[in-house]
């Protein structure tokens, strides 16, 4: 079973195609990147994906289940990590996640928050307010929260956006530890970031899914030796808009 497949997934805004028929696989476990211009459609791609929007037409299936007909009891198998970070900036880094773990009604909860604790190292920062803290620090507890429910699918928005090289490292330590655990897709500008993570990635152009494979896959489709040079012959390869 896939963890999502996707079949002809369109969504229209009036005049606009912002996605023009994808075909999608994602395997239980991956972790797929999606990478794409600015208007590309991946952020709504990813907004079908994680029940936020309806498509226009087409089929989404997660872990078997249609994405409109369960959409309830997707919502809750998955959680979404946004660009903005989703924390509560007047509650302290443990407050937050004791108040996420109430939301979902957590059986368990102090052991969960402990879990979390331990796999993000958020000792040293467990008594501070969310505001006060930095930006990897806060983008470190904004995933921490999106695993409280222990989520079978993680979407991860642009997660080291504005991150000094630091923490940008250390972030993706964090993310490497849960691959193959639960199933997660990466959306980032950074080309550096989706080669060293992801199993495999998706190019989008234009509102298509213009090339699919491994890094080292996507470079030799392109005949380039960087991701970087492969993504830009592929984007631009993907043709006038729908």
């Amino acid at each position: 079973m896939f963890a999502i497949e996707t079949k002809n997934l369109v969504k229209k805004y009036k005049d606009l195609t912002a996605v023009a028929g994808i075909d999608l696989k994602v395997q239980e476990g991956e972790l797929f990147a999606l990478l794409g211009t600015n208007g590309a459609g991946k952020t709504t791609t990813i907004k079908m994906l994680s029940s936020l929007i309806v498509p226009t037409a087409g089929e989404i299936t997660i872990l078997g289940m249609d994405i409109v007909k369960d959409r309830q009891k997707i919502r809750e198998i998955l959680n979404v990590s946004p660009q903005e970070t989703a924390i509560a900036p007047n509650l302290s880094v443990k407050e937050n996640l004791e108040f996420m773990s109430n939301v979902y009604q957590i059986p368990n909860r102090e052991a969960k928050v402990e879990e979390l604790v331990k796999l993000f190292h958020l000792e040293e920062v467990l008594a501070k307010k969310a505001k006060t803290l930095s930006g990897g620090w806060q983008r470190k507890v904004s995933i921490a929260i999106a695993l409280v429910n222990e989520p079978k699918i993680l979407f991860l928005d642009e997660p080291t956006l504005g991150l000094d090289v630091i923490a940008r490292k250390e972030l993706w330590t964090v993310i490497e530890s849960l691959k193959g655990r639960i199933t997660i897709i990466l959306t980032t500008h950074y080309m550096e970031e989706a080669e060293s993570l992801s199993d495999r990635i998706g190019i989008m152009a234009h509102g298509k899914l213009v090339d699919i494979g491994t890094a080292e896959e996507l470079k030799q489709i392109a005949g380039k030796s960087t991701l970087e040079d492969a993504f830009v012959e592929l984007a631009t390869k993907g043709g006038a808009p729908a």
